[in-house]
């Protein structure tokens, strides 16, 4: 089933399992020994079954937000922030090229959505919605109360299946009939799998809560100490696809900023009574675009930290190539802007294969070139993937889950077996989505002069 498939029936079909374990269940209890529901488990049952539907509305309609077109020249600090010098020296900026626009800090261009989205932690299928600034609140509310209701629905549950087995030996006409007894076991079933899974993704996203992370800067996280791991075996620095060496240093995830100050980020507000309350405000979407640091890198570091295999892949020009051309003389400025566009497009990502597969290539090609090599690159090659990585750590960076070699750095997966495109992102977009200045479109260069400069044009 593909993905449009599943965007189609999901939501339709948790609001169907919902209703299954909110209310036939009730009408299960009533024909159940020991005893029908009392008023005030009825009272709590039906309360706690609006919160879940009012949360999970919430979680599918509330827009995740969007990049205002406004964004750069709105906010200079912002400008300095979105393009600002890394680790390397180089000054980068983030832009989407799907967007043709600027990206802020923590923003993600979504797939699903087709457009960059604030704060993105994930695409949920099951919402078909992203979890983001806007929506992450709603999100955590619909999964804390849908984990209390089915938890106590696993509490009533679990009572007449005690009851029933403790009167195992009586007579069967005593008992419920078979359609009572295969009820409850088909509730008991899927709701102990959903009451599972839903709480496992609570306690997930509580801790990403707690420390300001969202689920990609997690993936991100872990690719930056992959990466470190790689550099220690290399002088602390990893080459680029042009070759440049790229200094690659412990960088410390600078979102972070305490407790009680990532609860109120993400949830929009510092007052508890709200962080419980179905019908409380979105988070306003100016919030999104900007984030306090926990200023324990200097400032002129962004997040994700510099990562050679993210940097633009450009062919290298052809010897008979010349500065000028005059194909396009003849065309409108309609038909040229178009054909720059094209060009654009056609300038595409060289992927590189998979670090170790790249390392053993070396390897291989010094042990052709003497028969002993480069002892310096043999035995750092050796190093990297004998010395430092286990066998399922060398089995994983090779791809064990089937992908192809020519998918290269984009398709790394984490220890979960995770990449970028599982939550949602555009893979190839998000991860050439570093420029360095002399590949921004001139227009936005244009943009930043003025903006420097103050002039109205």
């Amino acid at each position: 089933m593909g993905i449009t498939s599943l965007n189609e029936i999901a939501v339709p079909g948790v609001y169907l399992l919902i209703f299954f374990l909110g209310y036939p269940s009730q009408v299960l209890f009533y024909y159940l020994d020991p005893a029908p529901l009392t008023r005030n488990e009825l009272y709590i049952s039906n309360v706690v079954l609006v919160l879940i539907f009012i949360t999970y509305t919430k979680s599918v309609f509330v827009d995740p937000g969007t990049i205002p077109k406004s964004y750069r020249q709105d906010d200079k600090k912002e400008h300095d922030i979105a393009g600002e010098k890394r680790g390397d020296g180089v000054k980068r900026t983030k832009w989407c090229r799907k967007c043709d626009a600027a990206k802020p800090p923590r923003a993600h261009h979504c797939k699903e959505c087709k457009r960059c989205i604030p704060k993105m932690d994930h695409h949920c299928p099951w919402t078909a919605n992203c979890v983001s600034h806007t929506t992450f609140p709603h999100f955590i509310r619909f999964l804390f109360y849908t984990s209390c209701g089915l938890s106590w629905l696993e509490y009533l549950l679990w009572i007449r299946i005690a009851n029933l087995w403790e009167n195992r030996n009586m007579p069967a006409y005593l008992g419920p009939n078979p359609f009572l007894v295969a009820h409850l076991f088909a509730t008991t079933v899927i709701n102990s799998i959903t009451v599972f899974a839903l709480g496992v993704l609570f306690i997930r996203n509580v801790w990403c809560l707690l420390v300001n992370t969202t689920t990609i800067e997690g993936w991100e996280i872990e690719r930056h100490r992959t990466l470190l791991r790689r550099a220690r075996h290399f002088g602390g620095v990893l080459q680029s696809p042009d070759g440049t060496e790229v200094p690659i240093r412990k960088q410390e995830f600078p979102y972070d900023v305490g407790i009680w100050q990532n609860v109120k980020q993400g949830m929009g507000t510092g007052n508890p009574l709200s962080w419980f309350n179905p019908l409380a405000a979105t988070p306003s979407l100016p919030s999104g675009l900007t984030f306090p640091t926990n200023g324990f890198e200097d400032a002129s570091l962004s997040w994700p930290p510099p990562d050679p295999d993210r940097s633009y892949r450009r062919p290298a020009p052809s010897a008979n190539a010349t500065p000028f051309t005059f194909a396009e003389s003849a065309l409108s400025p309609q038909e040229s802007l178009a054909a720059f566009r094209e060009r654009q497009l056609a300038d595409a990502v060289r992927r590189r294969k998979p670090f170790v597969q790249r390392v053993e290539a070396q390897l291989a090609r010094d042990r052709d070139g003497d028969g002993l090599g480069d002892g310096h690159s043999i035995g750092v090659s050796e190093g990297v993937s004998e010395g430092e990585m286990s066998g399922d750590e060398e089995e994983h960076e090779r791809g064990r889950t089937g992908e192809k070699d020519e998918e290269g750095e984009e398709a790394w997966r984490n220890s979960e077996g995770e990449r970028l495109k599982d939550f949602g992102v555009d893979e190839e977009v998000e991860f050439y989505d570093e420029q360095e200045d002399d590949d921004v479109p001139l227009g936005e260069l244009l943009a930043r002069k003025r903006a420097a400069s103050g002039t109205v044009y």
